[in-house]
């Protein structure tokens, strides 16, 4: 059964504030909170070559070192993603995350949290990896791939955590949005957070219909929901209403109603990853 808040810790600056949203969360829904590291391949580079110019015993043994080399530094990537999770399971117990499981597991982080789907309600994950920590503007290298791989909803932590004082969804009307209207009406997670509405596009009877919908309810399940249709391109529109208004957490879903012409993820959501400062929930 889907019901863990799984959080993906590695040693990017994201981490401190992907624990901080993962126990926010857990707590916030009563849910069970794991803790996950994932130790890719830790292997040496062996693209020399080590044939011609040295003898069949030097190249031996030259195999042997780095073979040992390989293991010293196997045992130095376990050793400190244990040490990461007992550093991720300390700071959430410490924000009130009495029970927390730690699981440390061997492979490729998209395969491994696909396999980890069934027992997941949500997922928190770092804007960037290690791997791609410095590369700001961007979205780290696994990051699409999840989206795409993992069928629940992803929170996406900046670098730094405070608990969201206001909301905003960005509304398209598309089956992804409607339903994660009805996700947000009914969870406890968003409960006594003003969820402010927003549809970018021309104000015609059709999208306001749509957009009157997702605000009954909302206000239905006792949000206070403002509601706007702002004309104009989505990815400067979103940004501009979310400085104005003060947001904390922007949602959007992974595919809006152009999902067809984008093979990955769709354009708006992309861009809006890459360059908004606050965190992002993306649903599929």
């Amino acid at each position: 059964m889907h019901n863990k808040v799984i959080a993906c810790i590695d040693d990017s600056q994201y981490s401190e504030s992907v624990c901080d949203y993962a126990a926010w969360s857990a707590q916030r829904m009563d849910a069970p909170l794991s803790l996950i590291h994932v130790l890719g391949d830790t292997k040496a580079d062996k693209k020399q070559n080590l044939s011609g110019t040295i003898g069949l015993g030097s190249q031996e043994a030259l195999l042997e070192e780095l073979a040992s080399l390989d293991e010293q530094r196997a045992k130095l990537a376990k050793e400190q993603g244990r040490l990461m999770l007992s550093a991720a399971k300390e700071r959430v117990q410490e924000k009130g995350i009495a029970e927390v499981e730690t699981r440390q597991r061997h492979g490729e982080l998209v395969s491994t949290l696909a396999d980890l789907e069934t027992e997941t309600r949500m997922l928190v994950v770092g804007k960037r990896g290690a791997d791609t920590a410095s590369a700001h503007g961007h979205i780290g290298t696994h990051l699409e791939q999840i989206i795409r791989t993992l069928h629940r909803p992803i929170l996406i932590a900046q670098q730094s955590f405070e608990p969201p004082k206001a909301i905003m969804m960005a509304f398209d009307g598309s089956a992804t949005t409607r339903k994660g209207v009805e996700m947000v009406a009914a969870s406890p997670l968003f409960r006594g957070i003003p969820c402010h509405l927003v549809m970018v596009g021309a104000d015609l009877a059709t999208s306001r219909e749509q957009l009157n919908w997702a605000q009954k309810k909302l206000t239905d399940a006792g949000f206070d929901a403002p509601a706007s249709i702002i004309a104009g391109d989505p990815e400067t529109v979103l940004v501009e209403y979310q400085e104005n208004n003060q947001i904390d957490l922007l949602i959007m879903g992974a595919y809006g109603h152009s999902r067809i012409r984008h093979l990955i993820v769709g354009s708006t959501t992309t861009a809006m990853i890459s360059r908004t400062r606050i965190s992002l929930m993306v649903l599929r």
